[in-house]
């Protein structure tokens, strides 16, 4: 913290996520400074701090900002396979961190993570970002009162037609992103689903994985293409799932869901369905909920101002390192996600059920 009581920040990563997100957020807040935007690429770093005029300093190497004792927490936005080191080395040198989602590729290293944040007494939060989100903070809601009455089943829907991103790059090479489908797009609708439920705890579970759409990248066909500037459908990679479906048991309700990053149905399919006996309700991922009620028949809708989550989601995380108090994104509340995310390849890859 600074002379005039403000929270120094050092980002690391100037990717998207940075750019589209936190950056942005960072710029609507007034106790804090942007000391550090770091990228090995420096000129992704000098664009940002000509987007963002809170931004002071451009480095490539991070740890010039770990070393300065001003910092006093670190946004680590790096790739998936990147998250590892540069959080645990940014927890050694005595930093709060904020970690974007996924924690990191496997749930035996989040939980060292985990481990070393509580060791260090410091705050490391993940991006998981829709637990900011008003509708999910709507539904958390109704759910602690009761009004779905027993909740006894959710599915989720996060499908799209042909849309995998940066193929043949660090988003479908496995051993830099962990996953496909399920890691990048699954793991917001199923940590949000078990945010909601209240902490619920996983049972059995089992998933199959398929990577059928660009077996062959180079006459693999889109409309367009997320991080394309990241593809290389020459020499790349493609090792992980365009297509993941599982079913989940909890000690809450149970779960199932379809997703693919790519299929042959032209349809954008993201929604989530929680189903009580007194009444369900459809979330469309990103949006508003309608509720369906069982006694009157009568569909209700809300009429609410959904704010920037992202924006809420940093507050929250800036608040809780100065009052000590770990937020709803503390890592330790997204461990079971993490887990969930592991046993699901591990089941698809066995192509048998595992009970935890």
């Amino acid at each position: 913290m600074d002379i005039n009581n403000k929270v120094v920040i050092a980002v690391v990563g100037c990717g998207r996520i940075a750019n589209n997100a936190h950056l942005p957020a960072f710029q609507q807040m007034d106790n804090i400074r942007v000391k550090y935007a770091c990228d090995l690429i420096e000129s992704k770093a000098q664009l940002a701090k000509e987007k963002f005029d809170k931004i002071e300093n451009v480095i490539t190497d991070y740890k010039v900002a770990l070393a300065d004792g001003e910092v006093d927490l670190v946004y680590v936005l790096t790739p998936n396979f990147a998250h590892y080191t540069v959080t645990m080395d940014a927890l050694k040198a005595n930093k709060h961190v904020f970690c974007e989602k996924p924690i990191t590729v496997n749930y035996a290293l989040s939980c060292e993570m985990a481990e070393a944040a509580n060791k260090a007494g410091k705050m490391l939060n993940i991006g998981v970002c829709n637990r900011y989100h008003k509708s999910v903070e709507m539904l958390e809601e109704m759910n602690r009162q009761g009004k779905f009455g027993n909740l006894y089943h959710v599915y989720c829907s996060f499908r799209n037609f042909r849309s995998i991103p940066g193929l043949g790059g660090a988003f479908t090479t496995k051993e830099q992103s962990g996953g496909g489908a399920l890691i990048d797009w699954g793991v917001h609708f199923l940590d949000l689903i078990l945010y909601i439920l209240g902490g619920a705890k996983l049972k059995t579970l089992t998933a199959d994985a398929y990577s059928e759409m660009a077996k062959d990248m180079k006459s693999y066909k889109y409309r367009s293409m997320w991080a394309e500037d990241t593809a290389d459908t020459e020499n790349g990679v493609n090792d992980v799932e365009d297509f993941i479906a599982g079913h989940i048991r909890t000690d809450k309700a149970s779960i199932s869901f379809n997703g693919a990053w790519a299929q042959n149905i032209d349809k954008d399919e993201m929604f989530i369905d929680f189903l009580g006996d007194k009444c369900g309700a459809r979330l469309i991922y990103g949006k508003k909920f309608e509720v369906y009620m069982g006694d009157t028949l009568e569909t209700v809708t809300f009429d609410y101002d959904i704010p920037d989550m992202y924006l809420c989601e940093d507050k929250a995380f800036v608040e809780s390192t100065l009052t000590g108090v770990k937020n709803r994104n503390h890592i330790d509340n997204i461990l079971e996600s993490a887990k969930l995310l592991d046993y699901l390849y591990q089941s698809a890859e066995k192509k048998e059920e595992i009970a935890l």
